[in-house]
């Protein structure tokens, strides 16, 4: 009878370590293979365009989430739709038009625009982001979207490129529409596409940004990656630079500290010290990339640092209690920045 039940808690043991042991190989010999060679999987990793959009979204009205004074509308460019929000500034939020034609006309009342480009996973209605838009308001007519894939923007695969394109879709929509000052405001994955794609807007004959803001930001995607909570998980692979790195450096560069080099207008980033998601030396690393490439004539650059005793983390800057007052003396930096180069002409 012992002997049974010795026989017996051996098999069980026996048959455990088989399954812990098979686990082990498929996450890490199996996953990280299949990683190695499947873009798409490295693409849903990138942008985890897939996850955090609530069930229960509601797209069309912006007042379900507190913003009051904002409408949802689509940028229809070609085959691709981009559902986005425009959020009237603080002293116009009260208002009780909600035509298109209002909206539009106001965009074009003089105050500055920001367009807002966000980070990988959930959609414009994110409750960070919304947080993050009733900052924004203070100062901006705030236009926000989703790049294609995300909410309710078009179900077409995302990539670098794609997603850049985006931004100057809505670059160009909110041109057509006013003559204010634009400036461009990015988070996370947002800051790279942001940088990128005021490279491509300098080499258009429109009117020019006027300032550049990059919250949580990181230096290239190469050194993202090795730092990003769940790629921790394989890093002490020998192979973990062949599988999960190299992919990530030859399908999605994002080289945010090659981008800031070309980038000819005033820049602020904003870092908090206790960000898991892109660590706060992966913003001091670009800050340092574009102290080296930028020249003081292509506009400031300035680098704002939050105590991890805020424990403000990767989204929640937007608490910052002088956040409000960095804004405004950034503003008045980059218009300053604008007239001295139309004397200059």
């Amino acid at each position: 009878m012992i002997f049974n039940k010795r026989r017996f808690v051996k098999r069980i043991a026996l048959n455990t370590l088989k399954i812990i042991l098979l686990l082990c190989i498929i996450l890490f010999v199996v996953l990280p293979i299949i990683y190695r060679y499947s873009y798409a999987f490295q693409r849903s990793a990138v942008f985890l365009n897939f996850i955090n959009v609530p069930a229960t979204a509601n797209y069309q009205h912006p007042e379900k989430y507190g913003l009051n004074g904002a409408r949802n509308f689509y940028i229809t460019v070609d085959d691709v739709k981009l559902g986005a929000w425009q959020i009237l500034p603080s002293n116009l939020e009260n208002t009780n038009d909600a035509s298109h034609e209002f909206f539009e006309k106001m965009l074009n009342d003089g105050q500055n625009v920001v367009i807002y480009n966000h980070g990988n996973g959930g959609c414009r209605l994110t409750a960070h982001r919304v947080e993050t838009y009733q900052v924004l308001r203070k100062f901006f007519h705030v236009i926000t979207y989703d790049y294609r894939s995300y909410g309710d923007s078009s179900s077409k695969p995302p990539s670098e490129q794609t997603v850049v394109e985006d931004i100057l879709h809505v670059y160009q929509w909110v041109r057509n529409r006013t003559e204010s000052n634009v400036f461009i405001w990015g988070h996370s994955l947002g800051t790279s596409v942001s940088t990128h794609a005021i490279q491509k807007i300098q080499t258009l004959s429109t009117s020019q940004p006027v300032g550049l803001v990059l919250e949580a930001p990181f230096n290239n995607m190469k050194e993202e990656i090795s730092e990003f909570p769940l790629a921790k998980i394989f890093k002490f692979l020998p192979w973990f630079r062949l599988t999960i790195v190299e992919p990530m450096s030859e399908n999605f560069r994002f080289e945010t500290d090659k981008y800031i080099c070309g980038v000819n207008l005033p820049i602020m980033i904003l870092h908090a010290e206790d960000d898991k998601v892109v660590p706060y030396k992966l913003g001091v690393k670009l800050y340092r990339s574009a102290l080296k490439c930028r020249s003081e004539s292509q506009g400031t650059l300035l680098f704002h640092r939050f105590s991890a005793d805020h424990k403000f983390g990767h989204k929640f800057i937007c608490r910052a209690a002088d956040l409000p007052d960095k804004i405004s003396n950034f503003i008045q930096l980059a218009l300053e920045n604008k007239s001295d180069k139309l004397l200059q002409q």
